[in-house]
Parts: C-alpha cells; structure tokens; sequence
C-alpha cells in the first residue's frame, strides 16, 4: 500500500530534479485560499523564500505541511496556515522542500497563487487574526 509519506517522499524527489508536481491538499489549514480535499497546489523546486510564500515544509521534525511563511529570522523560518486561528510551525530553511505557485480548483482551472489580489488578500487575511475564527465559522456556514 502506498502511504501519504511515500507520496509526499517522491513529490519531493521529484520537485528537487526540478519537475512541477501537483499534489493534492487535505484539510483545512489553509482555508480560504486552498481548500483542502478539493483543491490541489503545484510545486516546484524552492528558491529564495519570502514573508507570504506558500511551501511544503518539515516541520519541528516531525510531519510536513503546506503553509505560509509568516516570518524569516536568519535561518529560521515561522509558517502558519492560513485557516489556522492560532499555532504556528517551525522549520530551518533547509527544511522546506518545496514552493507551491499555483492552486488546481476541482473544475481543474489553474490559478497563480501571488497575483496582485491574492497577495493583498492574504495580507489582510493574516492581520485579521484575532477575528479569522469567527470569519472561519461564518464561511463554513454559507
């Protein structure tokens, strides 16, 4: 049987020989921009970060997620999801695998991730922290 880990251990064997490879999103930590189970993220070999890349990362040495970075400290890198009310992850710079520059939609429409508006929408999204559960509850309930 092929786990999740196998999967996710060839997404990157292959992004670090510099193939693009979509890999499809579960759950929710990064809602409203990617939606988990239906969604998927396409990836590519990691660069210079930034403050608002989308990457796959190992985490505190022990699990992988797609989330935002949200800080840069010398070598030290801070990720958050952006469906995440509070918790955030921690990873050296070496430990990010891949950058995610697009989202698949389930109707299999490719859309850039850093366009003008995603860019201001997920900067006003990460400043609306101390009401995004709130927010959060009302989208699930629409």
């Amino acid at each position: 049987m092929i786990t999740d880990d196998k999967v996710l251990e060839e997404a990157i064997r292959l992004v670090g020989e510099g193939v693009c490879v979509t890999l499809p999103v579960n759950g929710r930590s990064m809602l409203p921009f990617i939606i988990g189970g239906r969604e998927s993220v396409i990836l590519q070999r990691p660069g210079k970060v930034k403050v608002g890349d989308i990457v796959l990362a190992w985490v505190e040495g022990s699990r992988y997620v797609i989330h935002r970075i949200i800080e840069i400290k010398d070598n030290h890198i801070t990720l958050m999801g952006d469906g995440n009310v509070s918790g955030m992850e921690h990873c050296a710079i070496d430990d990010i695998k891949a950058f995610a520059t697009h989202v698949v939609d389930a109707r299999r429409q490719t859309h850039p991730l850093y366009s003008r508006w995603r860019r201001v929408a997920a900067q006003l999204w990460f400043l609306l922290r101390p009401v995004r559960k709130y927010l959060l509850i009302i989208g699930r309930l629409l």
